[in-house]
């Protein structure tokens, strides 16, 4: 067979090229397979509590079952009486369960907006209560799979405060615990402007884990991105790279901060909402960004509350007119969070914020929807793409080829996590629930050869 590159011609052609790889491959290892939870629970630290998570269980619950005691009530608040009832009755007792069972799956204890500015004794005393009551959830297995704090920002105004918040809460949780911290914990640095916040931080970590004998890199942390200077700098490039760069490998997640972007942009209260085109941009510029690399996104939060502005006292119960204002307010902050929760999934953000128990029916129903509404064209693609072991594949009119074969599984990881779909179900793709488990295409694919 002739060629005609000898080993000598190609030698430093492949050197070259073997090392800009590793380079490359550095940079961008790829995303992680952990599980990501479908939302983080922004609450006051004032109110927080080991229980906090079973109380919240209850208030949703019950919220769904006044404003929607049955899946065609439920359909109709969010727009959807078209839609197949059959498989709302499914979503809708799946919500019921998933409220009961495990609520909420990421909590954030906040010491930030939804905090506010208090004297320094005071907030002094919520950081330690704050710890204290993780230490006890710890010991109770009351706290949600995922849990952290948010503390205030590490700008000018407010680094001092934010940093003696931090360390008063993590030095009196690790000497209660032994060193010990919830398996998920992390830090969210709200605001960050330049990589220098979170090289701080990282810093700050250290003569943490040294002082509690902590393995390094220990304590991770989380950014929010909530000003315009973090999606393009003053050079005129997105400096998140930089950002999860100076983490040292210790950064697990950027969220996006809808209402300060948006004001940062100029745009009024009334149109600062979470499908707003500049929020779309923002968001892109992240995907664009962090992609490839372990970080995941989140979206932020709906602000208006299904709260109904009629409450019975005592002896004194509602009029016909107050039940159905209450639940025409309902409804229709239901159906907007359900709009921003799919606008959200449809552009590829699987994470967002609930800043309220009455807001986690509808996270749910939103997400469990999104999931079982192409579950089935899911599973015949993946068997397909499986079958054929990485060929390109044509089933019907969607052509698929390697690339995808992640992305598939990827569908089945996320809906298992958070409920959306049984392991019966999962197994309609072909698979085995270890080899789904494995969450890695590539694998399963090695293995079956």
């Amino acid at each position: 067979m002739k060629t005609t590159f000898t080993q000598d011609s190609l030698g430093p052609i492949t050197s070259s090229l073997h090392s800009a790889n590793q380079r490359f491959l550095k940079l961008y290892p790829g995303m992680t397979h952990d599980r990501q939870p479908v939302h983080t629970v922004y609450g006051g630290a004032q109110i927080f509590s080991s229980d906090t998570a079973k109380k919240m269980s209850g208030v949703a619950v019950r919220n769904l079952k006044e404003y929607a005691p049955n899946a065609k009530s439920l359909m109709k608040a969010l727009g959807e009486e078209k839609a197949d009832i059959e498989l709302w009755s499914k979503i809708y007792f799946r919500v019921i369960k998933k409220l009961e069972d495990e609520a909420v799956e990421d909590f954030r204890i906040d010491y930030e907006d939804g905090y506010g500015t208090r004297p320094d004794a005071e907030e002094d005393g919520h950081a330690e209560s704050g710890a204290l009551e993780v230490a006890k959830g710890i010991a109770q297995g009351s706290l949600p799979p995922f849990i952290g704090i948010r503390i205030k920002p590490f700008s000018e105004e407010c680094y001092a405060r934010s940093i003696r918040t931090l360390d008063i809460f993590l030095s009196t949780l690790l000497s209660q615990t032994s060193g010990k911290l919830p398996l998920k914990f992390v830090v969210t640095l709200p605001k960050v402007t330049h990589q220098e916040q979170c090289a701080a931080l990282v810093q700050l970590f250290e003569v943490l884990e040294k002082q509690y004998k902590l393995p390094i890199g220990t304590l991770k942390f989380e950014f929010m991105v909530e000003t315009t200077q973090s999606i393009l700098n003053a050079e005129g490039s997105s400096p998140l790279r930089s950002f999860v760069e100076a983490g040292k490998g210790r950064c697990t997640g950027a969220h996006f901060g809808t209402y300060d972007y948006t004001a940062g942009c100029g745009i009024t209260a009334h149109y600062q909402t979470m499908i707003n085109p500049v929020c779309d941009f923002a968001k892109h510029v992240m995907q664009v960004s962090l992609m490839g690399t372990p970080v995941l996104l989140s979206d932020g939060a709906t602000n208006v509350m299904p709260v109904g502005p009629h409450r019975a006292l005592e002896g004194k119960p509602l009029s016909l007119d107050q039940i159905q204002e209450n639940q025409a307010v309902v409804h229709r902050a239901w159906k907007l969070s359900y709009d921003h929760i799919r606008h959200s999934l449809a552009t590829g953000f699987y994470q967002g914020w609930d800043l309220h128990p009455a807001q986690l029916p509808v996270r749910y129903a939103a997400t469990y929807a999104f999931f079982l509404e192409t579950l089935n064209s899911a599973s015949d693609r993946l068997k397909g793409f499986v079958e054929k072991a990485a060929k390109a594949t044509l089933l019907g009119d969607v052509f698929d080829d390697a690339a995808t074969g992640q992305g598939l599984l990827n569908f089945f990881l996320r809906a298992l996590s958070c409920g959306a779909i049984t392991s019966e179900e999962a197994l309609k793709t072909g698979l085995s629930i270890e080899e789904i488990q494995s969450r890695s295409f590539m694998k399963i694919l090695e293995r079956r050869r």
